[in-house]
């Protein structure tokens, strides 16, 4: 009996700690919501966390789209061509990268930089106890940290998901024409002919929701901080464990319900 009861006490305790999470991350959205149109409007910590968010992610945004682009664009190449339709490789990949590939790269990797930094930052807030020090100076300290780091996530998104499509499509055609010797009017006709507007704009859609996921997250994390440095480390890592993992899941489901 001891066996089974340190087996269920186990699992126990992994349930409570997955229900407290999940509380936490849905108070946290919900005292967004309730904060979102209260004053004092923070405008300048907007667009400062704008600024990290959208500018400070260019970088690792543009690298990502432009390899995974080209090594899309050779894949693609190699699977159709033993069909013969090697000429809707340009097509095929800006599909991918409209629909797909963009919003989930560019929300994984910026949830890497920004959501592990929005963990780590309130986190170290919360254990200096600088958040106590806001309650006591009657400032709601969600209004204050998490608003504007959620609304800078969901409105820079959007357009990190436009950049990553853009130098993407830039990558597979490099590899596609320069390299595997494509017609260059093939490729960007059938590319026109195939990519709607509507594509790229129900990407940008999930970029904002994913957005609004890891920032959520990254910012519930870090509220919740206990244990000093230690409980900041693994605040940080569980943030981006968990953003990453909900990204996902919201992926297929944003998926099924706009296509």
């Amino acid at each position: 009996m001891g066996p089974l009861l340190r087996t269920i006490e186990t699992l126990g305790s992994y349930v409570v700690r997955f229900l407290e999470a999940t509380g936490q991350i849905a108070r946290t959205g919900l005292g967004f919501f309730s904060s979102l149109l209260r004053p004092p409007y923070r405008i300048r910590n907007t667009f400062e966390q704008m600024e990290f968010v959208g500018i400070g992610s260019l970088v690792i945004v543009l690298v990502t789209g432009l390899f995974t682009g080209m090594v899309f664009a050779v894949q693609l190449y190699i699977a159709l061509s033993m069909f013969g339709a090697a000429g809707l490789t340009g097509a095929t990949v800006g599909l991918s990268l409209a629909r797909e590939l963009s919003p989930v790269f560019c929300a994984l990797m910026v949830t890497g930089r920004v959501g592990s930094a929005m963990a780590a930052t309130v986190g170290t807030m919360r254990v200096t106890e600088q958040i106590d020090a806001l309650e006591a100076m009657a400032v709601d300290p969600v209004h204050y940290l998490v608003v504007p780091r959620v609304i800078a996530a969901v409105v820079m998104m959007p357009l990190l998901v436009l950049v990553f499509d853009a130098i993407g499509i830039t990558g597979s055609y490099l590899v596609g024409v320069k390299l595997l010797h494509l017609d260059p009017g093939l490729f960007l006709n059938k590319l026109y002919w195939f990519v709607d507007p509507d594509d790229v704009w129900k990407g940008m859609i999930k970029g904002s929701v994913f957005g609004f996921i890891f920032a959520v997250v990254g910012c519930s994390k870090g509220y919740h901080t206990t244990g000093g440095a230690d409980g900041v480390g693994r605040a940080t890592t569980n943030a981006v464990v968990i953003a990453s993992v909900l990204i996902l899941i919201a992926d297929y489901f944003l998926s099924t319900a706009m296509w």
